[in-house]
């Protein structure tokens, strides 16, 4: 393995330790962007690694800096000398991309049962990505561990979207005045909602408005009210890989 490619491959493999981490840890002191951020940087150098690994560059000619995230996944996705990612995978990578740059640059409420989902997930694919490219298996850098102890019963799917969803409606009902706080609860899923229509750009506020206004609409007119179709099936996607 070329060094460079090496030295990244073991800083992605710190960063998701770390992630695993700070998931893991008793405190709530910056847990969820901490998991996020440090998760998606260990993608970008994972996918780094590997586009170097399979003989592909990760620097444009004359360029100071070496490619971004969304770079790197187009690369590791069209290229076909290097093709090592299928389009169900880069809808993982770019819903927790999508996750990392609001908890980066904004405000974002995710719970504790989609904040899990994602990790999972990442871990899953961190695995997969790491057997594909270099043959090594995640044991290796990681113990061979089941689920940490938890003072939460899981839920399917459907019910976490629809608990969610209800929670969320409470949030932007008129005269609460938490609309703030309502839409930071409501982005995880205009992310995901984002991601699966092929969009890459943060929900702007006029479409999670939209989304806010839907489920409103539906539960007044007594329909069921559940997330996004488009959320729902990536999740749907998510549960099956991790298991």
């Amino acid at each position: 393995m070329k060094r460079e490619a090496r030295l990244l491959l073991n800083k992605a493999v710190a960063s998701l330790i770390l992630s695993v981490e700070q998931f893991n840890k008793a405190g709530e002191l910056g847990r969820t962007s901490t998991v996020l951020i440090l998760l998606d940087h260990s993608f970008e150098m994972l996918l780094k690694a590997a586009i170097l690994h399979k003989g592909g560059k990760i620097r444009e000619k004359r360029a100071r800096e070496t490619i971004g995230f969304d770079a790197c996944v187009r690369r590791a996705l069209s290229d076909g000398e290097i093709r090592f990612l299928t389009d169900e995978q880069v809808l993982t990578l770019q819903s927790i991309n999508g996750l990392r740059d609001a908890a980066q640059h904004h405000l974002i409420d995710i719970s504790e049962e989609q904040l899990y989902i994602h990790a999972q997930s990442g871990v899953t694919l961190f695995g997969d990505m790491l057997k594909k490219v270099f043959s090594q298996d995640l044991s290796q850098r990681l113990p061979a561990r089941v689920l940490p102890i938890s003072t939460m019963a899981p839920v399917d799917l459907q019910t976490l979207f629809d608990r969610q969803t209800k929670e969320i409606l409470k949030l932007l009902g008129p005269g609460t005045r938490r609309r703030t706080e309502g839409y930071a609860r409501l982005r995880p899923l205009a992310i995901l909602d984002a991601t699966i229509r092929g969009e890459k750009l943060q929900p702007s506020l006029g479409r999670m408005f939209f989304l806010g206004q839907h489920q409103s609409r539906s539960q007044r007119m007594g329909e069921e009210v559940t997330a996004t179709p488009s959320a729902f099936a990536l999740a749907r996607r998510k549960e099956f890989r991790s298991n």
